[in-house]
């Protein structure tokens, strides 16, 4: 057995298959002399192609962010039809007889060697472009090749280095139900592949690739060092989401422990559908809101399924990652509109892009930071290209006439953020309204608490936002300075830290005393453990993946107004992480024995 870290609840039995890095070097293919001059037209074939995506990214960042930023697309292209750099590829391709993947890594290599002996500082930074060139035409030769495929069709547990947010909406599109023998009658997954489960070296509980499988109800286990060194596409795994246990080839007594753990746990999952109708009232009649988080269409349909009243969070930064291009404003407004249209009562809140950190996209180029996540992120990368930002905005105001819709702004940090973002919204409102456009009522706007200065300023904030949403995923890692996504201190990243609650306590007592709505829209929005005491501080909206939805609703049912006010004073007065998890861990099994299937155990 071995021991990773929890992501997302669940059990699931499957073989393995195992993604690699699309950067990753392969065994060199040697090649026939006849199968020489097919292997250059296919490189040439990926080159055209790699071409035609940075004419496309050109044109639309410079029409967005502008010349300056495409001007690195531009040099991207004509890097990739330097006579030079292509001439050596198919050189090696004809010289050794090798295919174009292996001539484009030995090209890559003696580039990075010439490099590295340029004490020029400037040229070293070329070579980035180089490798981003590169990479480009090998993902067209990726997408080329024909990819492994299992000698069955089950459900499978993919296995990788690590999943990138991008990556990880096409590969869990289809998630998986159990379909073993002993599992009849359940939904079948669409034709392709059908991901059971998810193991990576690489990522955190609260990743955005981890909040993406719990979404989709995907167990996933991360953190697994050198899995990829012992496991091979067709293996048998046993995978626990809850406690992060990983079995390779588990013998037969642990293969039956574990399938049927997992359909104790379908089973559950089913059971708990049928919460979708019910309200969502404690046993003393205290009325809760649930909303959704979403990333699109689907996902807003998801939450109508799982019995949510409207979208919490809508991360609108999924459209920018799957675009090969920046979005235009009609193809946003386009988008905005499908999801407002598909959501619970047509009611979403919308979020401003947050990009950074784990999520980049190409068009804004290469963002060498020491820190990423506490740099050049969120609203302080949008508001530096404010024409790209109008756009946003625009497309946002107009598609606020087809629902109810709130603007949400991440990652404040000051009150003048606050004031300039106000400003830039009015000014595109009476924009657009010269322009003809019928606009709704002036929307509501918030701001989402996820800077510990934010947070402790909330009070301030509340007099010029009309709302405001936790984002717990965020505000853990700034407030215990660790990256959330690095293993050696994810474990600091603790939704039960005294520092947390204590903070969250001030938040929800400041909010309530001002009559102004608060949402938790992180992860520990759909935790029954986290939500307990919070609920007794006064809690009253959460936001979470559509999942989550039906098992929050049966914990709530179980729920009292003076239960959670006596947790919530406990909790408040514990000084350590293993205090609070041990004492909720209890309550909460106390109220719900079944809980343990649905909840980590971190």
């Amino acid at each position: 057995m071995k021991k990773g870290v929890p992501v997302s609840p669940g059990v699931a039995v499957a073989r393995a298959f195992c993604v690699d890095e699309v950067l990753a070097r392969r065994e060199a293919a040697h090649l026939e002399v006849a199968a020489v001059t097919g292997e250059i037209q296919r490189f040439e074939d990926a080159v055209s192609a790699a071409a035609g995506e940075l004419d496309a990214i050109v044109e639309r960042v410079a029409g967005q962010l502008g010349e300056e930023e495409a001007a690195i697309f531009r040099a991207h292209r004509l890097l990739l039809r330097d006579p030079a750099l292509v001439g050596k590829v198919k050189s090696i391709i004809l010289h050794r007889q090798v295919d174009a993947g292996t001539a484009l890594h030995d090209t890559l290599e003696e580039y990075t060697a010439l490099f590295a002996r340029i004490p020029d500082e400037y040229l070293q930074e070329r070579m980035a472009d180089i490798r981003d060139v590169i990479g480009r035409i090998l993902a067209q030769l990726a997408l080329r090749d024909r990819p492994p495929v299992l000698p069955t069709t089950e459900p499978v547990i993919l296995v990788a280095p690590e999943i990138l947010p991008s990556q990880a909406l096409s590969l869990m599109a289809r998630p998986s139900r159990c379909k073993s023998p002993e599992c009849p009658g359940k939904e079948p997954a669409p034709a392709s592949m059908q991901v059971a489960g998810i193991i990576t070296e690489a990522g955190g509980a609260t990743g955005h690739a981890a909040i993406l499988a719990r979404s989709l109800g995907i167990p996933a286990v991360s953190g697994m060092r050198g899995i990829l060194r012992e496991v091979r596409t067709g293996d048998l795994i046993a995978l626990d989401g809850r406690e992060g246990h990983v079995y390779l080839n588990p013998g037969p007594e642990v293969e039956a422990a574990y399938r049927k753990l997992q359909r104790e746990y379908v089973a559950l999952c089913d059971s708990l559908i049928e919460n979708r109708d019910l309200e969502p009232v404690t046993r003393d009649g205290e009325r809760i809101e649930l909303l959704a988080n979403v990333n699109s269409p689907a996902d807003a349909a998801m939450a109508v399924r799982a019995g949510a009243s409207g979208v919490g969070l809508y991360r609108t930064e999924y459209l920018f990652l799957t675009h090969p291009t920046v979005p235009c404003e009609d193809e946003q407004l386009s988008a905005y509109r499908e999801v407002i249209e598909a959501a619970p009562n047509h009611r979403v809140t919308i979020r401003t892009l947050d990009l950074g950190g784990d999520k980049q996209v190409p068009y804004f180029g290469h963002q060498r930071e020491a820190n990423p996540f506490m740099g050049w992120r969120s609203i302080r990368l949008s508001t530096a290209y404010p024409d790209f930002f109008r756009t946003q905005l625009r497309a946002i105001l107009r598609a606020s006439r087809f629902g109810q819709v709130s603007l949400l702004f991440p990652m404040v940090s000051t009150l003048e953020e606050v004031h300039r973002l106000k400003r830039m919204v009015q000014r595109t409102r009476r924009e657009l309204q010269r322009e003809g456009e019928v606009l709704a009522r002036p929307i509501p706007l918030g701001v989402m608490l996820e800077v510990p200065a934010a947070a402790l300023c909330v009070n301030d904030l509340l007099g010029e936002v009309d709302f405001v949403s936790i984002g717990s995923n965020d505000l853990i890692q700034y407030l215990m300075a660790a990256d959330r996504d690095n293993p050696k201190v994810a474990h600091l990243c603790e939704p039960f830290s005294p520092a947390l609650m204590r903070l969250l306590s001030q938040i929800l007592k400041t909010c309530n005393a001002r009559n102004k709505p608060v949402t938790l829209c992180g992860e520990m929005a759909g935790r029954p453990r986290c939500f307990l005491p919070l609920f007794g501080m006064g809690l009253r909206r959460l936001s979470m993946s559509p999942a989550f939805v039906p098992s929050m609703k049966e914990m709530i049912h179980r729920l009292t107004v003076e239960v959670g006010r006596e947790v919530a004073e406990r909790v408040v007065q514990m000084s350590t992480v293993g205090e609070i998890r041990g004492y909720l861990t209890r309550k909460v099994k106390q109220l719900w024995p079944d809980v343990s299937l649905l909840d980590m155990t971190r």
